[in-house]
């Protein structure tokens, strides 16, 4: 399924692109450009934050039990 889909890149690409530079609507335009960059950089990483009063948990440098405990604590 993966080789059929990427048969049609360079026709998908173009057609993004050119829904991007003259669509008819501009969320048409907006949402080929988003799927534009997505796929030529990636989207963007979001932070995991709670109120705003503490610096972001970095969660990969946590171990499996310091998770738990925080995930139960937020319940």
């Amino acid at each position: 399924m993966r080789d059929l889909a990427r048969e049609y890149t360079t026709l998908s690409l173009e057609t993004l692109a050119a829904i991007a530079k003259s669509g008819k609507s501009e969320s048409a335009r907006v949402a080929a450009a988003t799927a534009l960059l997505d796929r030529g950089y990636g989207k963007p990483t979001q932070l995991i934050g709670g109120d705003g009063t503490a610096d972001p948990i970095e969660y990969r440098t946590l171990t499996v039990e310091e998770m738990r405990l925080r995930a139960v604590a937020e319940i």
